[in-house]
């Protein structure tokens, strides 16, 4: 029995072993399941994408799981399924992950430090979340990592050192950060790397000329950031990078003449917005895969290198904003052999020092060229007739030259033009006829061009013309009705200098957009048309220089917007209408050298001597007395009481005996009328639909006169009433402009104009218009819209503000809805509406609530329509849109002149939804210099947020009893303040879309009432 149980002990101990490897590989798996658990416990997941992760099925097949052959998670992909949350540091308990994907979601917090235990791990991608915190050092213990991509997030601190002992790493992608510091020259020791992603990250310094070092090197990307000082001549050994951008940096130093030479494999070179200089390397001949040449905005000097052609893939070059020469054919030579480029796109020359005629071989460039610019130089000759083969021309830029000749008819046939500047030349002839073919102009300038002709009628065919400048040339003959009739025209029009005659078309009305108009020092003759009075939005009127004559018209008074007006030197007559004096928006009036007579006006304009001039108007006495006028006489008062009189009698009785006629017919008809809406055409406000007519005198009426007791809300333009129509028993609200205020002629067109063809749940309704006269003969504009019983969302989130007893308030929920309303709105107007319009002053008092605490946004009156927008590979020399709006919720860009957006909206829409769960303003007094609302949320994100929510969102009721909201509810915040931060960020192109906020929204409401399902049903 002893030496059999010595020859079995073997076996047992085979036994043993393999329970023990058994129990080690499950307790292995369990380990892994625990840690995917865990990482699920921190993520909301709205749209179900983790739904197989249950106990129904083994983790390996979960989704996004991949596991090796013993069942150990080896890779976890979850990229792009809307998770959001925190991520977990039991990951790494994932001991043979070699891959972790989580890109393209809406994680948050730091990276946790523990996941430098991941030995294993190859790929690390976290790009495109809202990730915050330093880059973990503990990534430099991941010795087998191949790419580390944390791009697109809100990473901060330095760039560590210690990332330079990765020896394997092949990609490094950092780019759209908030990076502090300098490149850390350790990065030289990635020997293996082959791109390198630094792009917009605030990194300044120099950059290191250990760089030289990677060898690998395919792709170094450092563009828009701080770096100063000259490139490392050792970067410019590295023979295999193929796209080199370092663009909007402060890099000093020149350009390798065999630069081009060393850099064989080069498909992309952006250095522009440098203070780069010297010349372009002649070398350049060699780059054979170049594809972009940005090299603008630097100090590159002396003749561009004329073997350009040999670069067969060239799309794009823009050399604009140097110093660069060209006199010769010789020296041009560059530019006609980029006619063998066929995938030329963009070509930019402008503001350098080109001279001498342009080549003829312009017309030769690639059929797809879509822009090209040679503006702000000196360059001679003629544009040949053969442009009209450049068909896919959208913008042409030849301004501020010497060109000659005519212009080409053929340049009709340019079809999709959208930009065309010949200012500042010296062409001979007239515009040519076929500029009606170009019915995508945009922007049509040719100021000082040495134009002579009349201007074509065929111009009225480009109905989508925003700005046109025709202004110092020779131009004679009337203005044309067709042009007049160009409804876009909504910046300016500049005729002025001409000799231009015949008289100013009652067409002009047709431009109740127009900012500026100036048909100034021409020929112009007859009265002024009183129909210019419609131009509500006009705020410059030059009409001086002219032939006019009889007198001012009064529908002057119409433009309250106005704030220069200047009619001298003209034959006009007559008084000075007073009502001149009620333009408040008025800062100049020039009357000088006309035969005005009578007494001149005190109030208004006329109070202040320094802003009028009405030299040269011999009889005309009174006024203010330092205009040093001679006092009226009593002889020509009385002449001028009876003439006044006259005027008033004969209307008076005339206007009695239509009053009789009228009575008459009224109780003839009286019996017709029906207590219902009647149908009329609005068409005077540009809305096409069925809607009832209303007067002053119902609207009067209604609302009690105007009366205090039933004002609801105060504007920028005017006031807000409750009242009824005699017709209807609803309420009604009845918004009142203020015709005072300037812009608000402009205000009241622009929201009717958006209203026209708008119809969403989530948009106030119109109801009609009224344009007539109030009591006192005083122009009166109102807009009747819907009555919203809970008022704005302003007096719920600021109560105390406007009650002692804060009696409104918003529950999670309740807020979560309006905010969702206001997303769903905006979505519609940017996307899905007629033509896309911008609200341009979303605000809390612009969200109105109705009874059943539905949110509709209201106020119109600074909205804009999207024009098809110009393409941008050229900086145009145009004019920024007039953006308004409200202090706190512009959006930055507007302030410096940026183009009116969507993303504007979005910014508005994040501010206004951080303050809608912070319950702070935008303009808080608290807030320091330098912190807004947005770093004021951003500051406390993610783990602080309990410090700065409404405090009325901390504790909810339940049977009259207090209590903590939950974890849920909380991480329902933070989803919502990711939200608001991302709509709220400084460059729009990092804003989300209003699509995606609903849907991001709807998900998070989704999750919160699933929850809250769960919870009433536990608590049964």
């Amino acid at each position: 029995m002893e030496i059999q149980g010595n020859y079995h002990a073997p076996f047992y101990y085979f036994l043993f072993f393999i329970f023990l490897q058994s129990s080690i590989c499950l307790s292995n798996n369990v380990s892994d399941n625990l840690a995917l658990l865990s990482f699920k416990s921190l993520i909301s997941d709205s749209h179900g994408e983790l739904d197989s992760w249950n106990n129904t099925l083994h983790h390996c097949k979960w989704r996004g799981v991949t596991c090796n052959n013993p069942g150990r998670v080896i890779a976890l992909e979850l990229d792009n399924l809307n998770l959001t949350g925190s991520i977990s540091p039991h990951l790494a308990n994932l001991t043979f992950l070699t891959t972790l994907n989580l890109s393209a979601n809406n994680f948050n917090g730091f990276i946790p430090q523990e996941l430098g235990r991941l030995a294993k791990l190859q790929y690390f991608t976290l790009s495109y979340n809202s990730l915050s915190g330093d880059i973990p050092v503990s990534l430099s213990n991941c010795s087998n990592l191949l790419s580390i991509s944390l791009g697109n997030n809100m990473l901060t601190g330095a760039l560590k050192p210690e990332l330079g002992v990765l020896s394997k790493l092949q990609v490094l992608s950092l780019s759209e950060n908030n990076l502090s510091g300098s490149i850390p020259s350790e990065l030289g020791n990635l020997s293996s790397l082959n791109g390198l992603y630094l792009f917009n990250d605030g990194l300044e310094g120099r950059i290191p000329q250990e760089m030289g070092k990677l060898t690998n090197l395919k792709i170094f990307q450092v563009g828009t950031n701080r770096l100063s000082g000259e490139i490392p001549p050792s970067v410019y050994n590295i023979s295999s990078i193929q796209f080199f951008t370092a663009g909007y940096n402060q890099l000093v130093g020149s350009l390798p003449p065999s630069m081009f030479q060393t850099l064989p494999n080069l498909q992309m070179l952006l250095l522009d917005d440098n203070r780069l200089h010297g010349r372009i390397p002649a070398s350049l001949s060699n780059a054979t895969e170049l594809v972009e040449l940005d090299l603008k905005n630097n100090n590159f000097s002396s003749i561009v290198p004329s073997e350009l052609g040999f670069l067969q893939n060239l799309y794009w070059i823009n050399l604009g904003l140097n110093q660069l020469e060209a006199s010769s054919a010789e020296d041009w030579k560059f530019f006609t052999s980029l006619t063998n480029c066929s995938l030329l796109s963009t070509v930019g020359l402008e503001s350098n020092r080109f001279s001498g005629e342009l080549p003829q071989s312009i017309a030769n460039l690639s059929a797809r060229l879509d822009g090209i610019s040679i503006g702000n130089n000196q360059v001679s000759g003629s544009i040949p007739e053969g442009i009209d083969k450049l068909v896919n021309l959208t913008v042409f830029l030849m301004h501020n030259n010497r060109l000659s000749g005519s212009i080409p008819s053929s340049i009709g046939k340019l079809k999709k033009l959208h930009v065309l500047n010949l200012s500042g030349n010296k062409f001979k002839g007239s515009i040519p006829d076929s500029i009606g073919n170009l019915t995508q102009l945009i922007m049509l300038y040719s100021e000082a061009s040495g134009l002579s002709g009349s201007i074509p009628a065929s111009i009225g065919n480009c109905q989508g013309l925003l700005e046109l400048d025709l202004s110092y040339n020779d131009l004679s003959g009337e203005i044309p009705k067709e042009l007049l009739s160009i409804s876009a025209l909504s910046t300016y029009v500049y005729l002025s200098n001409n000799k231009l005659s015949g008289s100013l078309p009652a067409e002009v009305s047709n431009l109740k957009n127009l900012g500026v108009f100036d048909v100034s020092e021409n020929r112009i003759t007859g009265q002024i048309p009183s129909a210019i009075g419609d131009c509500q939005s006009l705020e410059q009127l030059f009409l001086q220089g002219n032939l006019f004559q009889g007198e001012i018209p009064e529908s002057l008074s119409r433009l309250h917007g106005l704030k220069l007006l200047d009619l001298s030197k003209n034959n006009l007559s007559g008084h000075i209408p007073e009502q001149l004096g009620s333009l408040r928006a008025l800062l100049y009036l020039n009357l000088s050298y006309n035969n005005l007579e009578g007494e001149v006006p005190t109030i208004g304009v006329f109070a202040n001597t320094s802003a009028v001039s009405l030299t040269g108007n011999y009889r005309l006495c009174g006024g203010d007395p330092k205009l040093n006028l001679t006092a009226c006489d009593t002889q020509s008062n009385r002449k001028k009481h009876l003439s006044l009189t006259l005027k008033i009698i004969i209307p008076v009785v005339s206007a009695i005996a239509c009053l009789a006629l009228l009575i008459f017919v009224f109780v003839a008809l009286h019996w017709r009328k029906k207590s219902k809406w009647r149908s009329t055409s609005t068409s005077e406000f540009g809305i096409e639909d069925q809607f009832m007519r209303v007067s002053y005198s119902e609207l009067f009426e209604g609302t009690n006169g105007f009366s205090a007791s039933n004002l609801i809300g105060v504007g920028g333009f005017g006031s807000v009433y409750q009242g009824t129509i005699s017709s209807e028993e609803r309420m009604v609200a009845v918004k009142v402009l203020d015709l005072q205020i300037q812009g608000a002629s402009k205000s009241f067109m622009a929201e009717c104009e958006a209203l026209r063809n708008i119809r969403h749940r989530n948009l106030l309704k119109i109801i009609t218009a009224c344009s007539s006269v109030d009591n006192e003969g005083n122009d009166f504009k109102a807009l009747v819209l819907e009555f919203m019983p809970n008022g704005s969302l302003e007096k719920w989130l600021h109560p105390m503000q406007f009650d002692r007893t804060p009696s409104k308030t918003m529950n999670l929920i309740e807020r979560l809805n309006i905010a969702i309303d206001v997303a769903s709105a905006l979505d519609y107007l940017h996307h899905y509406g007629h033509k896309p319009i911008i609200h341009c002053d979303l605000k809390p008092s612009n969200v109105l609530l109705d009874n059943d605490m539905c949110a509709h946004v209201a106020d119109f009156g600074l909205a804009k329509f999207l024009s098809e927008m110009v393409p941008q590979s050229f900086e145009c020399s145009t004019s920024s849109f007039d953006i308004k709006g409200s202090i706190g919720y512009i959006a930055p860009e507007y302030g410096s002149g940026g183009q009116v957006s969507t993303f504007g909206d979005v910014y508005s829409y994040g501010i206004l939804l951080l303050e809608m769960f912070t319950g702070k303003r935008p303009t808080d007094g608290n807030f320091k210099e330098g912190i807004g609302l947005h770093m004021f949320v951003s500051m406390a994100f993610p783990d602080r947020l309990l410090d700065v929510v409404d405090p009325f969102l901390l504790y909810k009721r339940s049977d009259e009893e207090a209590k903590e909201i939950s974890v849920e509810e909380q991480n329902c915040l933070v989803s919502v303040f990711r939200v608001g931060l991302s709509c709220s960020k400084e460059s729009p192109k990092e804003r989300m879309e209003m699509g995606d906020v609903t849907k991001e929204l709807h998900a998070i409401k989704d999750s919160l009432l699933r929850f809250e399902t769960d919870e009433r049903f536990e608590e049964k």
